[in-house]
């Protein structure tokens, strides 16, 4: 059994929590890079180089990419064979966004009640975790930052079987395309499909971990993330919402067995600042 001392996850947590606001991953500015030489609008060129000179004003002054620095989203595996000593593993990991978030002067944006008093937690807690064990006796932790604009124009639905890979076409498309601008455009779409009704939610938010230059290793979902990108891209809607053919920068499919009666199909939207942190303990 190998020990992962409590204080390590602490500091390491802190130390994603500046990197992810402040760092925008090389992926995400060669995609900018990208978009900026095939964007055929001359707003939407300019649109992008001002995405790239804030990318490097943030990196460089060591300030958020973003003013909204979003909740703090984990994804973490946690082998089987390791175990984490002097607390738990969740109040280590929200101790570690307390600090960070207040550390590096980042927007604190989590509520205490959903509905009645939406009353600030003042240090961006709890933190949002999604849990797996796996083999091996490492702890792998992925933040990722996840804003409300973009958040907010994510949907799902249940649709029947019968809808087939157009529906599911057709669903995608609509939800990028009812976005419009919101999302601070080009975005980054996870999609998910199969599995149940909050299973896929987790698939399409999982989806946004990829890598934006990642093509699905299935090729029959690496030709459906095309098509989704090809149309998307086609609305007009883009640079933030102004007008050019650079909507969206990637789509990325997860998918899942499902229930014979359903296909759940879920999209989870990410704006231009893709952000992210990895670490192994």
């Amino acid at each position: 059994m190998r020990i992962i001392e409590y204080e390590k996850i602490v500091d390491t947590v802190k130390e994603m929590c500046l990197e992810a606001n402040y760092d925008l991953p090389a992926d995400a500015v060669d995609g900018f890079k990208q978009a900026r030489d095939k964007e055929s609008s001359l707003l939407g060129k300019s649109i992008l180089e001002q995405c790239l000179k804030n990318a490097q004003i943030a990196r460089d002054e060591r300030v958020p990419i973003c003013q909204d620095t979003g909740l703090a989203v984990f994804f973490i595996n946690i082998g089987q064979n390791a175990r984490v000593d002097g607390g738990l593993l969740k109040d280590a990991i929200d101790e570690g966004v307390r600090q960070g978030y207040k550390d590096g002067y980042l927007r604190k944006s989590s509520l205490d009640d959903p509905l009645f008093s939406r009353e600030n937690t003042g240090d961006n807690t709890p933190a949002i975790i999604h849990l797996d064990i796996v083999a091996g006796d490492k702890l792998e932790i992925t933040l990722a930052p996840k804003g409300g604009g973009a958040e907010n124009m994510s949907r799902l639905a249940m649709l029947p079987p019968s809808a087939g890979e157009q529906g599911v076409i057709d669903f995608v498309v609509d939800t990028i395309v009812r976005a419009g601008g919101n999302p601070c455009p080009p975005t980054v779409v996870g999609v998910g499909i199969g599995g149940t009704f909050e299973k896929v939610a987790y698939l399409a938010k999982k989806a946004l971990l990829w890598p934006l230059n990642a093509p699905n290793q299935d090729e029959r979902y690496q030709q459906l993330e095309q098509r989704i990108l090809h149309r998307i891209n086609n609305s007009g809607i883009g640079p933030q919402g102004l007008g050019g053919n650079v909507t969206s920068f990637a789509i990325h499919i997860e998918h899942h067995p499902c229930h014979l009666a359903s296909l759940p199909v879920a999209v989870n939207v990410n704006c231009h600042a893709h952000r992210h942190a990895h670490r192994v303990l």
